[in-house]
């Protein structure tokens, strides 16, 4: 049947809607109810995983192993090294991979998970803190943590009771909760981040620079003072890059001629073939720095309306230029 042949009556699409809706709620409420439990356990928690000089090894089966899979994908992303272990694998060899350096996060919902209950002896007797996030308090995961954090729901979202919804929602947060909380108890900066996250758009905004992008050595236009105008239109046409830095005997940056200089030069009436690039440089140009960000290169481009950069050296040397189709290729934009 293709989506064209689907028809639904007014009444079966607002009945959808509702239930949609009704699920929605359901998790907001259990979501809400977490800030409450936001407690001393939760602070233990956080002392216990801020203390770790290992790593952070977190476990759970089923819909609770996606849930703690992502926990330590976010954890570790965010400047404390995690890993998932999956409970079942653990029995069978994988927890060789847990250390007396290291802090386990435990998630079940019912706290009687057997697979995580099978090794619990055997963490117990590395000495490693055992964190468990648990809708049941009293159950036996809950009771042999040294801290549980509950997660308990009133209710699933699943009208049947069954399928894993808002539990799941409300463990996933409360993970996201602790991780963030330890974030900024680390002081890990959005830089850090990028670090972790090089391949990702925000990688190549906070860690790409200019130096990393900029045309260097024969790449760069530049003509010396005193160079008649024609050979420096010669220059930005073998160069494309818009624009001609304009150098004094010691390299330092005396000007730029640019493709918006040459209009204003042909509106002036001067004799292209006959005039000197000293008569027509802008003088006073923007400059940048090497070790500026390339996306603070690209807010200052922006800011002054400009398609192209100089960069200098603290002694005002020319070192590198850019425009924006280098920004472009980047990806930086």
């Amino acid at each position: 049947m293709t989506a064209a042949a689907i028809s639904l009556s007014a009444e079966e699409a607002e009945r959808l809607k509702a239930l949609g809706s009704a699920v929605i709620r359901n998790e907001a409420n259990a979501v809400a109810a977490l800030e409450a439990r936001v407690d001393q356990g939760f602070v233990r928690a956080c002392a216990y995983l801020l203390s770790c000089r290992g790593r952070i090894v977190v476990l759970g089966m089923g819909k609770s192993g996606h849930i703690g899979s992502k926990l330590a994908a976010t954890l570790a992303s965010t400047g404390s090294p995690a890993f998932f272990v999956h409970p079942g694998e653990a029995s069978h060899g994988d927890l060789g991979m847990i250390t007396k350096q290291d802090v386990v996060i435990a998630l079940s919902n019912s706290g009687e998970t057997d697979e995580i209950l099978t090794i619990l002896p055997i963490i117990k007797r590395l000495g490693v803190p055992l964190i468990a996030m648990t809708g049941k308090t009293a159950s036996t995961l809950a009771r042999e943590a040294d801290v549980n954090i509950d997660v308990s729901v009133a209710q699933e979202a699943c009208p049947l009771g069954l399928a894993p919804t808002s539990s799941t929602t409300a463990a996933l947060v409360m993970g996201d909760a602790m991780a963030v909380a330890l974030l900024e108890s680390r002081g890990f900066t959005a830089e850090d981040f990028a670090r972790s996250h090089p391949a990702g758009s925000l990688g190549r905004r906070l860690l790409l620079h200019v130096g990393d992008i900029m045309h260097t050595g024969d790449g760069i236009p530049q003509v010396s003072l005193g160079t008649p105008l024609s050979k420096a239109l010669m220059e930005m046409s073998h160069k494309g890059l818009g624009m001609t830095a304009v150098v004094d005997a010691d390299g330092r940056l005396a000007g730029v001629y640019t493709d918006g200089d040459l209009r204003r030069s042909l509106d002036r009436g001067t004799d292209i073939r006959r005039a000197i690039v000293d008569q027509v440089l802008t003088p006073r140009c923007r400059t940048v720095r090497p070790e500026l960000l390339a996306a603070e290169a690209l807010q200052f481009m922006e800011a002054n309306k400009i398609n192209g950069l100089l960069v200098v050296d603290d002694q005002q040397r020319l070192i590198g230029a850019l425009n924006m189709h280098d920004l472009l290729r980047a990806r930086v934009m």
